[in-house]
């Protein structure tokens, strides 16, 4: 019997994780997730994800690929892989794809969310990030824009980050409003870098306390220069939400 292959919709809270990809020396959520896949389907199976969310970023919505010598009830996988994975990661469906379908190559398109809160707030404060300073988000949409123009994103990826190419598509950069205290940036690109959510962000906050200017802004995505940018923002209020195909 030939290979089929599967794609696993996923959401995790990745609180107590090293990141999606597996690590040598720290749990990471994809480790549970093969675990829980070899020992149900009782062979090796090796996955493949729609990216990598660093460590303590969450994922209301994860894609992954995997092969398997044989038919499964999708159905009943899902069923059976959340009653084995821990509280933190739930499988949503497993589903046959094309065996030339790629969780990874694929995907169109990414989407992630940042989370900020201006008023101290217990229920927020483990999945959002609190400022405490007045921010002009009009100016930081007025930055966020001019991106959408732009594709290379070197300021804005780790130092020493193994990319082939610096450049992205973007085609959403927007600060919502949420409520009275609290704001989402939501960013959409055909794929990000390493770091490169939380590194815009960091850099948008710098326009929205009037650190730096519009022009400052686009000055520093010029450079190609990571140390130029503002601060990475702390991973516990990003979220990966969406990956198209």
């Amino acid at each position: 019997m030939s290979l089929q292959r599967y794609f696993i919709t996923l959401s995790y809270d990745g609180t107590r994780y090293h990141g999606w990809q597996i690590q040598p020396n720290g749990l990471s959520v994809e480790e549970c997730l093969r675990k829980a896949l070899t020992t149900l389907l009782r062979q090796p199976i090796e996955t493949v994800g729609a990216g990598r969310t660093d460590a303590g970023v969450h994922a209301r919505k994860m894609v992954a690929h995997f092969d398997y010598d044989g038919v499964l009830d999708g159905q009943q996988l899902a069923y059976r892989l959340n009653r084995i994975l821990p509280r933190d990661i739930a499988v949503q469906c497993v589903e046959p794809v094309a065996q030339d379908m790629h969780a990874r190559f694929s995907a169109t398109s990414r989407t992630y969310h940042y989370y900020i809160h201006t008023q101290k707030d217990p229920f927020l404060a483990a999945y959002s990030c609190e400022m405490h300073y007045p921010l002009d988000f009009a100016a930081m949409n007025a930055a966020a824009e001019w991106l959408l123009s732009q594709q290379d994103f070197a300021s804005f990826c780790k130092t020493g980050a193994d990319v082939k190419t610096t450049l992205c598509t973007l085609t959403q950069a927007e600060w919502v409003r949420l409520s009275e205290t609290s704001w989402r940036f939501e960013i959409t690109a055909n794929r990000f870098l390493r770091n490169m959510v939380r590194a815009v962000v960091g850099t948008l906050i710098e326009v929205g306390r009037h650190r730096i200017t519009i022009d400052e802004f686009r000055n520093i995505v010029s450079t190609r220069s990571r140390s130029a940018a503002g601060e990475s923002m702390p991973a516990h209020a990003l979220f990966l939400v969406d990956v198209k195909y």
